[in-house]
């Protein structure tokens, strides 16, 4: 038995790839401290940053997204295509892996694809309910697929499967803050109701307009608190909006407190990435979904299809945001025992311990059996 265990980690592009990749080397890390762990990520890309200030190394591929739009870009396509698959072989000789993980995103594709080529095993994890071209494409030699939502042989072979559910980041469930604490902290009534709004890291423009058009129903309900995430591109403009002006909303370019978020809030109006969900599920937070319909597949739709066929969560479409997301809000809000219902369902969905579970995976396909934590 070998006495240490090498895996390297592939994915990125967005926070919704590189928070579930570090989610999961730290579980990793956590059932066997001595793993040696390499990230290969998208030179240029934001886990070129994210993933060293977490503590790993990591290497980056000349690789970008096929633009699905007329593009000068895609002319490159074929040439970073070829640069990365050798770069990856360069990668995966040097380092020896004996196990290739792919969380999506622009690097995961060629790398898993020349892993699996050179008999290395590799395992896939895929976010969304929809799976996306290049796991479908990967999933044919993987040895393992660990999906979020159930249902999934209807991209997958059904042998390889196995229900894991979305990592996330530890730091916004590890401690309990009461609502008193968590109001306090963004300066509001703890007495109140609180609407926390969020589009991501970026913003999304869709909800931020909504909620700028939203002022003169807020200016009649003082008692609805808002905390409304603009995105850092999007703060100048909607600051100082109607909304933005009125006394119980505290308009912020970023998030630093997710957990304070959560637990200031009664309901959540946000987005439907995987990540966004996986966190709403495990904090059993009430949500109106709205999808983003610019991501590839439209999957952020077949996201929160997902969960209000459930019962789960409320979904909005982007298209009917301005018209209807407020209205339907402050209808939540008046209505404590359907929220109740939609915490209770979403809270079900909740798999806290996904990150763990998929390092056991990756260890029964290293063959691996984890020395455990060091102890004093």
């Amino acid at each position: 038995m070998a006495s240490s265990v090498r895996i390297i980690i592939s994915g990125g592009g967005t926070g919704g790839h590189i928070f579930p990749a570090i989610a999961i080397a730290d579980a990793i890390k956590a059932k066997a401290p001595e793993a040696d762990i390499l990230f290969v990520g998208a030179k240029g890309r934001m886990e070129m940053e994210r993933v060293p200030k977490a503590g790993y190394p990591i290497k980056g591929l000349w690789i970008s997204g096929f633009q699905r739009s007329l593009s000068a870009q895609n002319l490159l396509f074929p040439l970073k295509l070829a640069s990365s698959l050798f770069s990856a072989w360069r990668i995966l000789r040097s380092f020896r892996p004996q196990v290739a993980v792919g969380v999506g995103g622009f690097a995961s594709g060629p790398l898993l694809d020349v892993a699996t080529r050179m008999g290395i095993p590799a395992l896939i994890q895929e976010q969304n309910s929809y799976a996306g071209v290049t796991n479908r494409l990967l999933a044919k030699r993987a040895q393992k697929i660990c999906v979020a939502y159930s249902g999934m042989e209807r991209y997958f072979s059904q042998e390889k499967l196995v229900l894991t559910g979305n990592q996330v980041r530890t730091d916004v469930f590890s401690r309990q803050i009461s609502k008193a604490e968590a109001a306090s902290f963004f300066g509001l009534d703890p007495e109140k109701p609180v609407v926390l709004l969020f589009g991501g890291s970026l913003g999304a423009l869709a909800l931020n307009e909504a909620t700028a058009e939203a002022g003169e129903w807020l200016n009649a309900r003082p008692d609805v608190q808002v905390i409304w995430q603009t995105g850092k591109a999007h703060f100048d403009r909607f600051k100082d909006t109607e909304t933005g002006r009125l006394p119980q909303v505290r308009v912020l370019p970023f998030l630093e407190r997710m957990d304070m978020a959560y637990a200031a809030s009664d309901l959540a109006i946000c987005r439907a990435g995987a990540l966004t969900i996986s966190e709403l599920c495990l904090v059993g937070k009430p949500a109106i979904l709205v999808p983003s319909p610019f991501v590839a597949e439209d999957h952020q739709t077949k996201n929160a299809r997902a969960l209000a066929d459930q019962g789960a969560a409320v979904l909005v479409k982007n298209a009917d945001a301005k018209a209807k997301l407020w209205p339907e809000a402050l209808r939540l809000i008046d209505e404590p025992e359907t929220r109740s219902k939609l915490a209770e369902r979403i809270k079900s969905l909740g798999k806290p311990d996904a990150a763990t579970h998929i390092a056991e995976e990756v260890f029964k396909l290293a063959g691996y059996v984890p020395a455990g934590p060091k102890t004093s």
